[in-house]
């Protein structure tokens, strides 16, 4: 059975902005590895539209070789996306969901190949909330926002996890892995 794996970017203060950190080479290679170890990515709309930047990148390279690479992985990872306005989508590596979220992600769940990964501030709420989220990958960046959209809004239940490992980045940003405290 795939693992779903809940991977984001926040700030210390728990806010998911992308406009807000400064991605640089080692977190570009770190992503770059975290997409060629999965077999699927799963977007809601907003982020999947910010990801169709990165085709642009593969047909025009920026000479920044973690950030091309990266490129060109995001490229062609198979990705999932989850909207209630959108019909189709031009990105030859995605489709749109046909099912409901949790119709998807069990199916998906039950069939052979990598880890899924979910890159959405929403799906990962929703993911949580319906207990199909079996290890998180919050990569904590040294900058306080202020404002935003909090990563764990809308969560009314208590979660415990289990912290497996961290990752220390040269910028100071950390990635902390968990686990559900009550995964087997």
């Amino acid at each position: 059975m795939r693992k779903i794996i809940a991977g984001i970017n926040m700030t210390l203060d728990g806010f998911c902005d992308h406009t807000a950190i400064i991605p640089d080479e080692e977190l570009h290679q770190h992503y770059a590895d975290l997409l060629s170890n999965a077999g699927t990515i799963l977007y809601g709309r907003i982020t999947y539209q910010l990801m169709e930047y990165w085709p642009s990148v593969v047909k025009n390279p920026t000479g920044n070789k973690a950030m091309d690479e990266f490129a060109v992985i995001m490229d062609s990872i198979p990705k999932v996306v989850f909207s209630r306005t959108l019909n189709n989508v031009e990105w030859e590596s995605a489709t749109v969901a046909k099912r409901s979220l949790k119709e998807e992600v069990l199916s998906l769940r039950q069939q052979q190949g990598r880890d899924i990964l979910v890159g959405s501030r929403s799906l990962i709420i929703a993911l949580m909330k319906l207990g199909l989220v079996d290890e998180f990958q919050l990569c904590v960046h040294p900058v306080i926002a202020g404002n935003g959209l909090p990563l764990f809004e809308n969560i009314h239940d208590r979660v415990m996890l289990k912290l497996l490992k961290t990752k220390t980045f040269g910028s100071g940003a950390v990635t902390l892995y968990y686990e559900p405290a009550n995964k087997k």
